[in-house]
């Protein structure tokens, strides 16, 4: 090895061992305590994969599971949509243009934690917005929208909606500017009108920049914690409940730190997982780009 290399090694050594100190032993200590019994009233027993075993047999863990996998589906869709509607309005030139662009990003500069106070105050059952413009002053009328299975599921996902496609819509003007602006005079030219423009090139085009921010939704929306804890606290009777969220009531107030680590590592699994996939499904051309 070369001086020059040794040098290079020797400058990013210490971010190779902040990353093995806070990221890599913090995982590997949850893998090891998922495979024991470890709780407060009894002394550590190992168990193998028996917590991993009673997560696929626990029928509030496979509920919150199927809801996980809905929220983040039906979230990250409606981002990713409505990112893409923003996007293409804030790419056309119109007065006031960088004051619209930056009052876009306000919803996604919010902490989750105040966003998921807000809509509580919001959907909240005497005094909230929702029922104030549904009802008016009908206060009979007015509905507990929190309290309600579906209607507190809705909820939760229109807030990070809410929150985030403001950031997707970031992400896909990055590649909207990238397009140069000759390929659509070309196809003005030709005839094209501004949708035969819009799936012939403008699409294609974007690819990129959406698959880049359909995997940083991913894992971001499979990691939601606070909007849940905040909002709803997995109510009612756990149907608003996510695997993060889960793993921690295991973890914390129920004191099971062997299953709840068996959540967490299972939610590490799940994410990994899916940003392979979108990391193999965007390619190399993503990653030179």
């Amino acid at each position: 090895m070369r001086d020059r290399e040794r040098f290079g090694m020797l400058l990013i050594l210490p971010a190779l061992l902040l990353i093995l100190i806070f990221l890599l032993l913090p995982i590997a200590a949850s893998f090891v305590t998922s495979l024991h019994i470890d709780t407060p009233f009894a002394p550590q027993r190992f168990v193998g994969l028996d917590n991993y075993a009673r997560f696929l047999s626990d029928d509030l863990a496979t509920e919150t599971c199927a809801f996980t996998f809905l929220f983040v589906g039906s979230s990250v869709a409606l981002e990713i949509l409505l990112g893409l509607f923003l996007a293409l309005v804030l790419h056309h030139s119109f007065r006031g243009r960088g004051l619209v662009r930056a009052a876009v990003l306000i919803p996604w500069a919010i902490p989750t934690v105040v966003t998921a106070v807000m809509w509580k105050y919001i959907l909240n059952d005497q005094y909230g917005l929702v029922n104030l413009i549904l009802y008016g002053s009908r206060i009979e009328a007015y509905q507990a929208w929190l309290a309600e299975p579906s209607t507190a599921r809705v909820a939760l996902i229109a807030a990070d909606v809410w929150k985030t496609s403001s950031f997707a819509a970031l992400l896909i003007l990055a590649g909207l500017l990238s397009i140069p602006d000759e390929l659509h005079e070309a196809a003005r030219v030709d005839g094209a009108d501004p949708v035969r423009r819009f799936f012939s090139i403008t699409l294609p085009l974007l690819r990129p920049a959406i698959l880049v921010a359909l995997l940083f939704r991913l894992m971001d929306a499979f990691r939601v914690f606070d909007l849940v804890y905040v909002m709803t606290q997995g109510a009612p009777g756990g149907s608003t409940s996510v695997l993060q969220f889960y793993g921690y009531q295991k973890m914390f107030p129920e004191q099971q730190f062997g299953y709840g680590s068996a959540v967490s590592v299972v939610v590490f699994i799940i994410v990994g997982l899916l940003s392979l996939a979108t990391i193999r499904l965007v390619g190399t051309r993503v990653l030179e780009r």
